[in-house]
């Protein structure tokens, strides 16, 4: 199991006047942040990915608009930086909300860039986006899926044709001529990512054979997984563990008090991302009809989709560390005690080759989040490495 460190970059000293607001996203005016303590705190978030590298710790990055919860605006800008500041990581993007994008050639060109930059340590993530980013896009969430895979189908083969202009007149996007340079270092296309919560998803993953993943999402990752590999045997192949990928927050400590109380200030992060006015939390089209039958048997308890392990939903508003942990969207405590709750985890996930490290969030401070990094690469991700590797013969 490969560990991929992220941090959502939030500006945390706006949140109580949010909080108060009842909205943090789409309509929070942007007099609530300081730019140069935003500033302050983009160069402090970015030397925390930098560690990651010396301790040996994929990067990934993800981008929100108009929030304070977020303020990577630009999955390339930030991988540009961390890029030049890294050697070894492999760098996830995840993602490019391409169905929000009017440009979809200019996001292969920024893949490519990358690519080349990093000298092919690229991993490309291609997103639908949260409902919350279909107000600041101006998007029409009706269409979303059909925008999505169009601009996907054209993304992937912007990337791998090298012989010359292509001409795509689609339903949404028109080009006389398409020829990205340079081209990725990694070919055909760096590996493709994409993210979901449903069984519809898994099932569309596995017919592209792309990387799976799934976001704080606890019991109902298992059903997406077990549809993607269904899909999979369908059309002859067996689904590996490295085709998934899984997001949790992670509270490493040299006592499991120590490691709690981090996973308990990551958590805030969760405790307020959904704090968004009504009308943006589900667009009407956005969700399919399975994603809104799981938010209806929900219930007003939950605010997202997460269930414990009794399948009894939780709010995410007030949820302690402990009801976090039951529902598998928090691992904390020591080394030891991590490795086993990720281990036992992936077992009844039926095997997961990328855990999605939230190792940083809301207040936690800057000495925290280096030791929280430093612990967990030095003294868990090795052993999760080991989690699915072929068993060595034994020397006679």
């Amino acid at each position: 199991m490969r560990t991929w460190y992220f941090s959502e970059m939030a500006y945390h000293p706006a949140w109580e006047k949010g909080l108060a607001r009842g909205s943090l996203r789409v309509n929070f005016p942007s007099e609530n942040v300081d730019p140069n303590e935003a500033g302050t705190l983009l160069n402090r978030y970015l030397d925390e990915f930098a560690l990651c590298d010396d301790v040996g710790i994929d990067i990934m990055v993800n981008e929100h608009h108009s929030t304070a919860t977020c303020m990577t605006v630009s999955v390339p800008m930030a991988l540009a930086v961390i890029a030049r500041e890294t050697k070894k990581s492999r760098l996830l993007s995840l993602g490019n909300p391409i169905a929000n994008r009017p440009d979809p050639v200019r996001v292969a060109e920024e893949m490519a860039w990358l690519d080349c930059l990093s000298g092919g340590r690229l991993e490309m993530g291609l997103v639908k986006g949260a409902p919350y980013e279909i107000a600041p896009a101006n998007s029409n969430p009706a269409r979303l899926m059909r925008r999505y895979w169009e601009a996907h189908d054209l993304i992937l083969k912007a990337l791998s044709t090298t012989t010359g202009p292509f001409n795509w007149e689609g339903e949404y996007y028109h080009y006389r001529n398409v020829n990205i340079w340079p081209r990725p270092i990694q070919q055909p296309t760096p590996p493709v990512w994409m993210t979901g919560m449903s069984v519809d998803t898994g099932t569309m993953a596995a017919e592209r054979g792309h990387v799976v993943g799934t976001l704080l999402s606890g019991g109902t990752a298992k059903p997406m997984y077990d549809a993607y590999r269904k899909r999979a045997r369908e059309l002859g192949w067996e689904a590996s563990p490295d085709r998934f990928a899984y997001a949790a927050i992670i509270g490493v400590g040299h006592t499991t008090d120590e490691g709690l109380r981090r996973a308990d200030i990551i958590a805030d992060y969760v405790r307020t991302a959904p704090v968004v006015a009504e009308p943006f939390t589900n667009p009407p089209g956005y969700n399919s009809i399975a994603a809104n039958t799981m938010i209806l048997k929900g219930g007003p308890r939950a605010n997202r989709f997460v269930t414990d392990r009794n399948g009894e939903p939780i709010n995410h508003r007030t949820a302690s560390v402990q009801q976090f942990m039951d529902t598998e969207t928090v691992f904390a405590g020591t080394p030891d005690e991590v490795y086993e709750q990720i281990k036992t985890f992936d077992t009844r996930m039926g095997g997961v080759g990328h855990l999605l490290f939230f190792g940083q969030g809301g207040l936690l401070d800057h000495k925290d989040a280096m030791e929280n990094i430093s612990l967990f690469g030095k003294e868990v991700a090795p052993r999760l490495l080991e989690l699915h590797a072929p068993k060595r013969a034994a020397a006679e």
